[in-house]
């Protein structure tokens, strides 16, 4: 006897990543897949032929969608997935084993049940797995009871809190982040673009220090302190890569908090 679980996954013009993903969970008793209706390729497709339920819904930010996804799923343990992530032979081991554990507790076991699990995400980019910088170690909540946690955060980055003990499992979530620094680039600029939108609609103050200091600390931490040197010239790309991405997102905060005036047909960019 284990305690049944369901796995939850968003999806957006991801056909090749998602059919690999929920292959590596077909072991699971429910995949539920929510599909951005701005999905223009076969994701929906490959959704409908190997999950247990599928969703089109309009794309309302990480959080929302994923608290969505999840209010779907018929059992309590439920496993977050992203479609460019595949759950290795191991990890899928080590969650069977929990399941089993918490069907022996009776599922809800007494005030020191574990009710939720983080997985250790390892990442495949520029040819390599990457074990230094940001990208590694990279524990993620994604294992736990639905009715112990509630979303917080602020997009594109939600998480879970949850109440209740928590345990690190072990295993790892094999993460296929991006096709190309081609790709990296376009997630960058789409990820700034709403974390700088969340940080002006919750009334975030522009701080000139942030833009200033904020992506020279996040290139050190990443490539000296975490160890991103280790991993030759991915490892550099990554740590100024990620760097580039915080300029970003204070940059767009105050060029959306700045009101810049439109630029008019007839400006030629002189001076008056």
């Amino acid at each position: 006897m284990s305690a049944p679980i369901s796995v939850c996954i968003l999806a957006c013009d991801e056909e090749l990543e998602l059919e690999r993903c929920i292959r590596a969970v077909q072991w699971a008793d429910e995949v539920v897949v929510v599909v951005d209706e701005k999905s223009r390729d076969g994701s929906e497709a490959v959704a409908r032929r190997l999950a247990s339920r599928v969703e089109r819904r309009p794309y309302s930010g990480d959080i929302d969608q994923k608290r969505y996804c999840t209010s779907l799923a018929k059992h309590d343990w439920v496993l977050i997935v992203d479609p460019d992530e595949v759950v290795s032979d191991r990890l899928a081991t080590s969650i069977r084993r929990v399941l089993v554990e918490q069907a022996a507790m009776g599922q809800g076991g007494g005030g020191d049940s574990v009710v939720a699990y983080q997985l250790n995400r390892l990442t495949y980019h520029l040819g390599r797995w990457i074990r230094h910088g940001d990208y590694f170690p990279d524990w993620k909540l994604r294992l736990f009871r639905k009715s112990h946690v509630h979303w917080t955060g602020r997009d594109p980055h939600g998480r879970v809190e949850v109440e209740g003990p928590e345990e690190r499992i072990e295993g790892d979530l094999l993460h296929y982040s991006y096709r190309d620094l081609a790709d990296q680039v376009a997630r960058i600029q789409l990820f700034s673009d709403q974390a700088a939108h969340a940080l002006v609609r919750d009334g975030v103050r522009f701080r000139i220090r942030d833009l200033i200091l904020r992506p020279p600390a996040r290139f050190l931490r990443g490539y000296i302190l975490r160890g991103g040197f280790r991993d030759g010239i991915p490892g550099f790309i990554i740590a100024a890569a990620s760097s580039f991405y915080v300029l970003l997102k204070y940059a767009k905060q105050w060029e959306k908090q700045a009101e810049l005036p439109p630029r008019s047909p007839d400006d030629q960019g002189l001076p008056g």
